[in-house]
């Protein structure tokens, strides 16, 4: 079975340097190049069938989207990048604010609901993926499990939570608690995990320490308990998922974007890329995979093994509101917790 988990340069780039590129092809003529932060062997499925249905060769850039968002401030109009493929929307925004992407067509936003994309019209969304505890039951039982993402900085999880500060899918939750309640609140929340958490570099491992009955709970993202448990066998699987109730941003609703870098030199090809990608084809091709995600495109079903959207009750922060990544990394530096 080929291996599902991929390693994560997991920093903010407002804390760390360094880049490491993963390129598919080597050929420049009649190429673009996409930075991609997503998932590799879900881009690459999606490139594959773009270039055999188009002729249009693809060079993928693949790095954390963090670093990748940090990279492309620091190369501006010098940038390789035609089109922009990232995990979540806070590093996208970033980069938008940056006056770095070129405007998509309304007929290409129009295939994708509103609320998945920026509201400036620079990007759209992708994919969909859900913040979540996993839980042993071994350990803890369901009727434990706190209602809100805030009480597990109280002293009752002290030695019983697995979380991954330095993954960047843990950014965007600082960042909602930040903006939905206080910086003040997410401070305190962060000195609270610090005390209480074991710390992991990425949500993988933090999922196999509760998998594992090393720890009760962990703070993850609900696809890498899908991937664990295709990679290991559902008997293997000593974990369960738990959804925040009543829109809590525990359960924070993750949008994976694409856009058009405003430098690029091959818009053609680049729309077409995008559009592809966004289509019932690509959608389609994104829900049967292996990476558990939620399609974004009204009318295409996810994976059967996921729970409805309409069931999880996610948060419903905008991306505006969301906004970018800089001041969630500021809080998790300052906490300790890198």
């Amino acid at each position: 079975m080929k291996k599902l988990k991929r390693s994560k340069i997991a920093l903010s780039s407002f804390l760390v340097a360094g880049i490491l590129m993963v390129s598919c092809s080597s050929n420049r003529t009649g190429q673009i190049v996409v930075y991609n932060g997503q998932h590799l062997e879900l881009t690459q499925a999606l490139v594959s069938s773009f270039e055999k249905s188009t002729g249009i060769s693809v060079k993928l850039e693949t790095n954390s989207s963090v670093v990748l968002a940090d990279q492309l401030l620091e190369e501006g109009s010098h940038t390789r990048a035609d089109v922009i493929f990232l995990e979540n929307s806070p590093e996208m925004m970033l980069v938008e604010q940056h006056n770095l992407l070129r405007k998509l067509s309304q007929s290409t936003l129009a295939q994708i609901p509103s609320k998945y994309s920026s509201p400036q019209g620079d990007w759209v969304g992708v994919a969909l993926r859900v913040s979540c505890l996993a839980y042993n039951p071994s350990l803890i039982a369901s009727s434990a499990l706190p209602t809100s993402l805030l009480d597990l900085a109280k002293p009752y999880w002290k030695g019983k939570l697995a979380l991954a500060p330095s993954d960047p899918d843990f950014l965007p939750l600082v960042g909602a608690i930040a903006r939905s309640y206080s910086v003040q609140q997410a401070t305190a929340w962060l000195i609270g995990l610090r005390s209480n958490g074991s710390l992991y570099q990425s949500d993988e491992a933090a999922l196999a320490a509760v998998n594992q009955g090393r720890s009760a709970i962990g703070i993850i993202n609900q696809y890498y308990w899908y991937r664990l448990r295709l990679q290991d066998g559902p008997s293997r699987m000593h974990s369960k998922l738990y959804f925040f109730p009543n829109e809590n941003v525990g359960s924070l609703e993750n949008i994976s974007p694409i856009a058009i870098s405003r430098y690029t030199s091959n818009y053609e090809a680049s729309i077409k890329f995008v559009n592809f990608v966004i289509s019932h084809k690509g959608e389609s091709l994104l829900a049967r995979s292996d990476d558990y995600e939620y399609p974004a495109r009204v009318g295409v079903n996810p994976n059967s093994l996921l729970e409805p959207l309409s069931r999880v009750s996610p948060d419903l922060l905008s991306v505006v509101q969301l906004g970018n990544d800089k001041l969630a990394a500021k809080l998790v530096s300052q906490a300790g917790l890198l």
